[in-house]
């Protein structure tokens, strides 16, 4: 079986019975070793002796006044983040359940960077084993923004911190069709560079076509089907549009800020102009036996700038399942 996404720490940590992710002292300390976590050359000997304490005991309790003893006040607020995070996972079975009390009970002060490492992690379970590169790139949309542009009549999806990376490198194609200047190498994925995808996964360097029809559209609904069946046991039917004119809209789920805008016009009556019909990066239909009366549909949308910014999170509260979940 060919490895991908190694980045995500997935083989520092164990599964259950139901095939949740199960939180481990490696994997804790991976988090410790952050750069913002690590003691300067100046830190005050209360701050060195918390973070070489919790690198040999990453599950040890942290008492409120070893971080007030800290004198930097970067490093409390960064250290009282972390160990709160870190207190969610462990109050907690698997990353699954972790990350569902996070996206129902409100993120607080957790950071966006932890939040979407964890939704990386938990496809890199619920993609294990899959051998198609072309919905692995697509999942990655779960959890990285993407720059989109149309270039001869296709929708391309590029990783936007790639496209945006300061390393110097040749020109590609792409970045030139962005618009941008020197940047690292970004392939658009096709039949003939799939099988690169493996060796170069944690780049994020390789863009998508997502143009409606083709097989990153359809991958695209391939993950999100796989992401509801195992954090809501819930098999959902996800059938990628072309188009769709005078279809009844039962009900909808934005998959990203805009593409809520946009159903809420709809839902209102409103009539798409043709900026907002542009706006649209993904229509699927949705449906699922027993669960959800009536088909509805899933909405994805770019900002005006062309950023696309997905939010899984919206499956688990928008979707009207009545089922019970794979993880608690």
């Amino acid at each position: 079986m060919k490895d991908f996404w190694l980045s995500c720490g997935h083989h520092l940590l164990d599964r259950d019975e139901g095939g949740g992710l199960v939180v481990t002292d490696e994997f804790i300390k991976v988090y410790f070793a952050r750069p913002e976590l690590a003691p300067p050359a100046d830190a005050c000997a209360a701050e060195r002796a918390l973070h070489e304490s919790l690198l040999r005991a990453p599950r040890r309790t942290v008492a409120r006044e070893e971080i007030a003893a800290i004198a930097d006040a970067d490093a409390r607020e960064n250290w009282e983040v972390m160990i709160a995070f870190r207190d969610h996972l462990m109050r907690h079975p698997t990353l699954e359940a972790a990350y569902l009390a996070l996206v129902r009970g409100g993120v607080g002060r957790t950071p966006p960077l932890f939040f979407h490492q964890l939704i990386h992690v938990i496809l890199r379970n619920v993609l294990d084993g899959c051998d198609d590169p072309f919905v692995l790139r697509a999942a990655e949309l779960f959890f990285r923004p993407q720059r989109m542009t149309v270039h001869e009549g296709a929708l391309i999806a590029a990783d936007e911190e790639t496209v945006n990376g300061a390393n110097p490198g040749p020109v590609s194609p792409l970045v030139a069709m962005l618009g941008l200047e020197a940047g690292p190498e970004i392939d658009v994925l096709n039949e003939g560079n799939a099988e690169t995808y493996w060796e170069r996964s944690d780049r994020f360097d390789m863009a998508l076509d997502l143009t409606a029809g083709r097989r990153g559209h359809a991958a695209l609904a391939e993950v999100i089907a796989r992401w509801t069946r195992h954090l809501l046991h819930a098999e959902l039917t996800v059938e990628p549009l072309v188009a769709v004119q005078d279809a009844p809209l039962p009900w909808y789920v934005g998959l990203d800020v805009h593409g809520t805008r946009l159903g809420d016009r709809l839902w209102h009556g409103e009539a798409l102009d043709d900026a907002a019909q542009e706006a649209v990066v993904a229509l699927f239909k949705a449906g699922a036996a027993a669960a959800i009366e009536g088909e509805g549909f899933l909405i994805l949308a770019m900002s005006p700038d062309r950023l696309l910014r997905m939010k899984p999170q919206n499956l688990i509260t928008g979707l009207p399942l009545q089922a019970k979940e794979a993880v608690s």
